[in-house]
């Protein structure tokens, strides 16, 4: 389809306004939506005291393991799930289950959860490494220690005393982490598999299953006490953007991108946040976007960022757009701004697709018929997000395979779970002499337990502006 096709077909404040109101914003869901009106700026929330967020984050663990796992492996049809990791060979699973005091897994731990059938509770065992706040029963050695007290559970005893919790508990199925396709579900080592198979012998070895989606599920799902947290961090996340895309920042001539890469790293440590990445800024000038080492940022550039934070294990990822004016400008060209309407019209496109139980190709085989209708051009490659920035859940493409990604784009959407809604419209620019601009905008969004979709915080619609 040729380049600029895609036509504003009403006035922009009408179709903004309308985009408020027909975009799947709903309420519904235990994880309320909220509503931010745009032209009110963003905030930056300071994090709570170092004790505090342990306490949240103790929380989350204790209920995602009492009520997430258990409602999960009856989903899989698990009646033992087994994680066996060394220190610093970690299952993807524990930064899910452990204390927030807790950094490494400690010497071999060994978590075993086990279903005792519906209306018990989930027998959740430690064997070796702790009890990670009260989550765990941990088994510590029958044998003394030089100190005095009990020694730390290892070695043959460990693997002797695993075999007797399977034998007392006679599960059908047993569940490992080993898989091939999802990284989630491949935690346990080569050696610790080795160890395991003996431990269990001829009895028990034929009962393992793996059953990746287990993992892949818990890891994805989101509990909705987490979304006021998550709220304000990217809240907090568009406001620092919103600071960097400004002429606070950006001297036009003289700010390269690598001092707004900069800016935004020192930004967010000041504010007791890291990242997942080095975050990305460059610029478009009429339709070139320059490189060779640090580009200086000059009068007419679009702007743009990928940028991501991590706190309380809580992860961002977003892109957003800036302008700097030319002299005599009073608004952002008209080219520019229709491209970032088309790309608005594809979040929509998206989120109306994003339906609970269709995969990931589906969901991207249907935004892109529906924008060839419409007559966008552009890409979509989306992702979940939360305990990892590239988190655990399907696949909505990717930037370099339109056509469905194998295997974690087969997986079904579920309920629950946050996404990084990314995407990019391409527009021919009349300001530019008809060359293309590529509005690249990524915003966190969610599926409600109910299946309503939701903008964590709220989308870029305007750019950010350096006068």
């Amino acid at each position: 389809m040729p380049a600029g096709r895609f036509e504003i077909r009403f006035p922009r404040r009408l179709f903004l306004a309308f985009l408020m109101v027909c975009l799947p914003l709903d309420e519904g869901g235990a994880q309320e939506s909220v509503y931010v009106p745009q032209e009110v700026p963003p905030r930056i929330h300071p994090l709570p005291p170092l004790k505090a967020q342990a306490k949240i984050e103790q929380d989350w663990a204790y209920k995602r393991v009492t009520e997430v796992i258990p409602m999960l492996m009856r989903e899989h049809g698990v009646d033992m799930w087994i994680l066996s990791m060394r220190e610093y060979g970690e299952d993807p699973v524990f930064w899910a289950i452990k204390a927030p005091t807790t950094f490494a897994a400690r010497r071999r731990s060994i978590y075993v959860f086990h279903d005792r059938g519906p209306g018990q509770e989930l027998e959740r065992l430690a064997l070796g490494g702790g009890s990670q706040g009260g989550v765990f029963e941990a088994y510590r050695s029958t044998r003394p220690s030089p100190r005095g007290d009990q020694a730390e559970l290892g070695g043959g005893e460990q693997w002797r005393l695993l075999r007797e919790v399977i034998e007392d508990r006679d599960p059908a199925t047993i569940a490992v982490n080993i898989d091939e396709n999802w990284a989630f579900a491949d935690g346990l080592g080569a050696g610790e598999w080795e160890a395991l198979q003996r431990a269990l012998g001829p009895t028990y070895l034929p009962r393992v299953e793996r059953v990746p989606l287990l993992a892949v599920d818990f890891i994805g799902h989101r509990l909705p006490e987490m979304m006021p947290s998550y709220r304000e961090r990217e809240e907090t996340v568009h406001a620092i953007i919103s600071q960097a895309f400004s002429s606070a920042v950006i001297t036009p001539g003289v700010t390269t991108t690598e001092d707004i890469q900069w800016w935004l790293r020192e930004k967010i440590q000041e504010l007791g946040m890291t990242t997942w990445f080095h975050p990305s800024v460059d610029v478009q000038r009429a339709g070139e976007i320059p490189s060779g080492g640090p580009v200086v940022i000059q009068l007419g550039d679009l702007l743009w960022t990928d940028f991501g934070t991590v706190a309380m294990n809580l992860h961002t990822d977003t892109q957003h757009l800036g302008y700097v004016f030319r002299p005599g400008e009073t608004e952002v060209p008209a080219g520019l701004r229709r491209c970032m309407t088309a790309s608005n019209r594809m979040q929509d496109i998206l989120l109306e697709e994003m339906v609970v139980g269709r995969t990931g190709n589906e969901i991207l085989a249907g935004a892109l018929a529906q924008m060839e209708t419409e007559g966008i051009i552009g890409t979509i490659y989306t992702h979940p997000i939360g305990d990892n920035g590239h988190g655990s859940g399907p696949l909505i493409g990717r930037w370099d395979a339109q056509e469905g990604v194998p295997i974690r784009g087969e997986a079904p959407l579920r309920a629950s779970t946050w996404h990084s809604i990314e995407l990019q419209a391409r527009y021919a620019i009349p300001e530019w002499d008809g060359k293309e601009a590529s509005c690249r905008q990524e915003e966190e969004a969610y599926v409600a337990e109910d299946g309503t979709r939701h903008w964590v915080f709220r989308r870029q619609m305007e750019f950010h502006l350096v006068w």
